[in-house]
């Protein structure tokens, strides 16, 4: 029996069932590299889902941490602040564009950031109605969930959810739906449904992560700020996954140029360490009274150092421009796959910068899902040292997020494993068994 297998027993008998993981139990980590604790390496492409834009343990991270953790490491920012909060606050209201002049307060997690803008929202339109998209992840908490536009395995069981919370089909050119197409049924909900006198905000992710990396068209955008000026309506961007580099940009909602009200950060905020933050226009943000806002974590101080040495490396080793290239030569490699023998199962390669994605089918034309070919590629590639993640309401899309300071080297080990993963699953699942 080996150390995994071993700690997979223990797990199963420590551990509630509910909190699902694959089974590499990691030992060290380095850049876009892990080993596990049987001495196995792998190649990350789930990159901690998004979290280590910048690499495992990138060495001024570390450092960053190393001199906080001699100063203090915790204090509650409530009870005694530090000017590392106030400065990042600076740094990031400085970042963020919304037109106008914007505050920052300082949480933990994605779904804790999420939460805090709804709040804030609703203290300033005085107004309780959300509306969020299909597809939509924004966490698991009780009100995340209500956001998040799919069930299976987020909302399955846990219910009944937040009142006053309502869904639009989100976009997408394979799935066959326009922004034309949600923007009508936007409007129909608010005419049959919802007042929109009563709807405090919208909130989307700019490109979906959970979804399937499926982009917000500009003219989605484009209108959901025109209704939100014309009824009043806080637009609230989630950048947790898409945001930090990830896209090609600090944020994925600059692709558009539509300025939001709001916007959430995580994931890749502080290189590894738990920090999160709703930043947004003051005249929004200062709305919830004093004493409204906070947590005992909210900004903890060795989190906000991280963040402070992930901003500088985005911007000294221009990570931006190199999500680009990455996204480039990821999805190039992907068409000379498809064209040459998986043309009728990689139904669709999306690419936002480093933020990739493929869809796997059956059926070019039907678009029948093909989520057991899904599974064993993620199983394949695993078993050839290479990390993968699925996504996708239908369970079918595969989803790359390497580091981006992943070396060229690593990055073109990676996509070979990765094509021998692929014609490995293709030759043992053929398509009559995917039928969904």
């Amino acid at each position: 029996m080996t150390i995994s297998q071993t700690l997979k027993s223990r797990q199963s008998n420590a551990v509630v069932a509910g909190v699902a993981t694959k089974g590499i139990f990691v030992e060290r980590a380095e850049n876009s590299e892990l080993w596990d604790v049987d001495g196995r390496r792998f190649i990350d492409f789930a990159a901690g889902i998004a979290v280590n834009n910048t690499g495992h343990r990138h060495p001024r991270v570390m450092a960053a941490v190393a001199e906080q953790a001699r100063q203090f490491t915790h204090t509650c920012f409530h009870v005694a602040p530090y000017e590392s909060y106030v400065r990042l606050a600076e740094r990031l209201n400085a970042m963020v564009d919304t037109g106008e002049e914007n505050r920052t307060m300082l949480v933990t997690t994605g779904a804790e950031a999420v939460e805090n803008a709804i709040k804030i929202a609703r203290a300033h339109t005085g107004r309780s109605a959300v509306i969020a998209f299909s597809g939509a992840f924004h966490g698991r908490t009780m009100l995340g969930m209500a956001l998040t536009g799919k069930v299976v395995p987020y909302k399955k069981g846990f219910g009944p959810f937040p009142a006053d919370i309502y869904h639009v089909p989100f976009p997408g050119a394979f799935s066959g739906v326009s922004a034309t197409d949600s923007l009508s049924a936007l409007d129909s909900l608010l005419a049959s449904d919802v007042d929109p006198e009563r709807v405090a905000a919208f909130i989307i992710e700019p490109v979906q992560g959970e979804g399937g990396f499926n982009a917000a068209p500009t003219e989605l955008l484009r209108g959901l700020r025109l209704r939100a000026d014309k009824h009043g309506i806080v637009l609230i961007a989630d950048e947790v996954q898409g945001g930090m580099a990830r896209t090609g940009k600090m944020l994925s909602i600059e692709h558009s140029g539509i300025k939001p009200d709001l916007v959430t950060l995580a994931k890749g905020l502080a290189g590894g360490f738990p920090l999160s933050a709703v930043v947004g226009k003051a005249t929004v943000m200062n709305s919830a009274h004093p004493g409204g806002l906070g947590g005992t974590y909210a900004g903890n101080p060795i989190a906000v150092a991280a963040s402070h040495a992930v901003l500088d490396i985005i911007e000294d080793e221009n990570l931006c421009k190199r999500a680009n290239w990455i996204g480039e030569t990821i999805s190039a490699r992907l068409k000379t796959i498809a064209r040459r023998q998986g043309m009728e199962r990689i139904g669709d390669i999306r690419c936002h910068g480093a933020m990739i994605a493929f869809e796997l089918v059956d059926d070019r034309d039907g678009k029948i899902a093909a989520p057991l070919l899904t599974t064993q590629i993620v199983a394949e590639a695993e078993q050839r040292g290479l990390m993968l993640l699925s996504c996708g309401t239908r369970f079918n899309v595969i989803r790359l997020l390497p580091p981006l300071t992943i070396p060229e080297s690593v990055l073109d080990e990676a996509l070979d494993i990765l094509e021998a993963s692929l014609e490995s699953a293709f030759s043992k699942i053929g398509p009559a068994e995917n039928a969904s």
